[in-house]
């Protein structure tokens, strides 16, 4: 189980934060509009590596039987490793190239309450909240990482669950017939 975990562990791992660095990169952290979407996508391309990982361990190594309970740990394990990883480079990313980005988020989130026809009332009272989100984004690490995993992790965990429950393969029994 331990180098399956690690094989696709690691093969998410890279998925996740190469799409995050390239984004950076590409849009100069301007990518609040197709940025989610496309972060969900890679999300789900990282994590189809759990289907592909609870599957080769129930056929090569298992014996083409697998419980819920295994295979779960197997997609948890990846989506940890993922996940974690994800959170490390958004950790690099904020605190060396972009730490206005809650400033970002904000200004994009005022656009967009703004193109929804909201009031001045609902716009400020919004600004108000996200300026002491920002304060605790800003200068609390946990704070930060916590809000980090919150993106990340449940999807993995989603795709843990319905792989586990796609590769089950209860244990094979040999009957004695005739006896």
């Amino acid at each position: 189980m331990k180098n399956i975990v690690l094989k696709y562990g690691l093969i998410s791992s890279l998925c996740v934060s190469i799409w995050l660095l390239l984004c950076i990169m590409i849009t100069s952290g301007q990518m609040m509009s197709w940025g989610m979407l496309m972060g969900f996508a890679t999300m789900f391309l990282a994590f189809s590596f759990i289907f592909v990982g609870v599957k080769q361990f129930r056929d090569k190594y298992n014996n083409g039987s697998i419980t819920f309970g295994k295979g779960f740990l197997i997609g948890l394990y990846i989506t940890l490793m993922a996940s974690t990883c994800y959170v490390l480079v958004w950790e690099i990313i904020f605190n060396n190239f972009l730490p206005d980005f809650f400033e970002k988020y904000t200004e994009a989130t005022v656009e967009g309450l703004k193109a929804q026809g909201k009031t001045v009332e609902q716009i400020n009272k919004t600004v108000e909240e996200m300026k002491a989100t920002g304060i605790k984004y800003k200068s609390n690490t946990l704070y930060r990482m916590g809000l980090t995993y919150m993106e990340i992790l449940p999807v993995g965990l989603i795709f843990s669950i319905i792989a586990a429950l796609v590769w089950k393969k209860k244990y094979k029994t040999e009957t004695l017939a005739g006896i």
